[in-house]
């Protein structure tokens, strides 16, 4: 890649199409497709109301369907490696279950309800009907790179306090191996898988002024977690040395060094994008979302909402901004992370995935 900045150039670079796939469930019924991967994996996951679809994009093409214990606007779902157990993180508990949907285990926790809920319901017709109950924030989970440990974001109450945990758990049963107090109040929360299984990411969307990175570690004795800014967790790179982060204001881009969270250099937008053409945007924002394809190359959006939204390569060795990528066609959306290699985008009717690398050498 060239090494000019571009502020107001017309440099470009070519996205290639890698894969076109077929979104597996009605968008009428579903949540937008997406890829969750890992090193040399990476599974199509769509989340409905009735079932969850999971399809391999590396091998075969093997697609397998998770009945859903609940409605997909009563929490999220994490999906294992080997896409043979799905994780349910809802209101009120984690449950894994298999492709029978047929519970694994099942770990309660606290209600995550704006309303100040305390029963332990044992099941979910209990609160099926309850509009605090259907409107709930919202914890994550998510599997480590091997497979071999279950993270998850919960809520929990302590002698009438409300507290929010990371947990890890072992994946065959539910046991909890560790946990740590988060110190957030969240409305949502993304997982970020690290290379490393023993490292995981997470951030905690509290709103437009507080959304902290956290950075765990477990060494299979004691879980370490590190809060490292006010800033929202976009992608982690392929190596695992670095990930990049925006702040709530979507001012600039941060690169971190993953080791001790330290932050290595920035990317201003309002210095570096050239102007939105719409007069409907007053400012140049990144998205919330971003892919980090290769260790030399990040790709991050502006105007995710726009009809043509723009993507850019970014080079996080000096956080300069390298050129605009160019699609053979219109795409929508923010670019997100499908691993070592590639990006994706969703069409705007969530009807379709696409996967796309730059070319060798770029």
């Amino acid at each position: 890649m060239p090494n000019d900045a571009i502020h107001g150039s017309s440099a470009e670079f070519a996205a290639c199409l890698v894969a076109t796939t077929a979104a597996p469930l009605d968008p009428a019924s579903a949540d937008a497709p997406q890829v969750l991967h890992w090193p040399g994996r990476r599974l199509l996951v769509q989340r409905g109301d009735t079932e969850l679809a999971v399809r391999d994009l590396d091998g075969e093409g093997t697609e397998v369907r998770f009945p859903a214990p609940w409605p997909r606007r009563y929490g999220s779902v994490a999906v294992s490696p080997t896409g043979d157990v799905a994780v349910f993180a809802g209101v009120h508990a984690l449950r894994a279950v298999d492709s029978t949907g047929a519970a694994r285990w099942e770990t309660r926790h606290g209600c995550w309800s704006a309303a100040v809920c305390t029963e332990a319901h044992a099941s979910f017709s209990e609160y099926a009907d309850d509009y605090y109950h259907g409107h709930a924030d919202s914890g994550s989970a998510a599997f480590s790179s091997d497979g071999k440990l279950l993270w998850a974001h919960i809520r929990n109450y302590a002698g009438g306090d409300v507290k929010e945990e990371w947990l890890i758990l072992d994946p065959a049963d539910g046991t909890v191996l560790a946990r740590a107090e988060t110190m957030t109040v969240g409305s949502g929360s993304v997982h970020f898988p690290h290379p490393d299984p023993a490292y995981m990411g997470l951030t905690v969307l509290e709103g437009e002024e507080d959304s902290p990175v956290l950075w765990g570690h477990w060494d299979g004795a004691k879980l370490t977690v590190q809060r490292f800014v006010e800033e929202v967790l976009l992608a982690v790179s392929p190596s695992g040395e670095h990930f990049l982060t925006t702040d709530p204001g979507q001012w600039a881009l941060y690169l971190h060094r993953a080791e001790d969270g330290m932050e290595l250099r920035r990317l201003n937008a309002a210095e570096a994008v050239p102007p939105p053409s719409s007069e409907d945007d007053d400012r140049v924002c990144w998205d919330y979302e971003a892919a980090f394809p290769y260790d030399d190359t990040a790709v991050v959006g502006t105007e995710y909402h726009a009809e043509v939204p723009r993507h850019w390569c970014v080079d996080p060795r000096t956080m300069a901004l390298r050129g605009r990528i160019a699609y053979p066609f219109h795409v929508s959306g923010s670019p997100r992370s499908a691993g070592q290699g590639a990006w994706y985008t969703v069409s705007k009717n969530q009807t379709t995935l696409h996967l796309w690398k730059l070319p060798h050498g770029d």
